[in-house]
């Protein structure tokens, strides 16, 4: 498994940390979404065999989100 953790700009409320949520969720080979509005990111854990950190970047920024930057563990 890969930790992937999005530091994202223009969220504006805790819908927006949901929407991100939802959607990374659906994606394949995500094990686990956290997103906090507060902290203006989102942890990811997810197979890197199924899913590639730019697919996740693309899903987050698709709404108009913005990801500023991004850091990994393992896989």
């Amino acid at each position: 498994m890969k930790s992937v953790t999005l530091k994202i700009e223009g969220m504006h409320c805790g819908g927006c940390a949901e929407t991100i949520r939802s959607l990374v969720e659906k994606q394949p080979g995500v094990q686990a979404v956290s997103v906090s509005f507060d902290e203006g990111q989102a942890r990811i854990l997810c197979d890197p065999h199924a899913t590639r950190e730019d697919q996740l970047v693309s899903v987050v920024q698709q709404p108009g989100f913005r990801v500023v930057r991004r850091e990994s563990e393992g896989g």
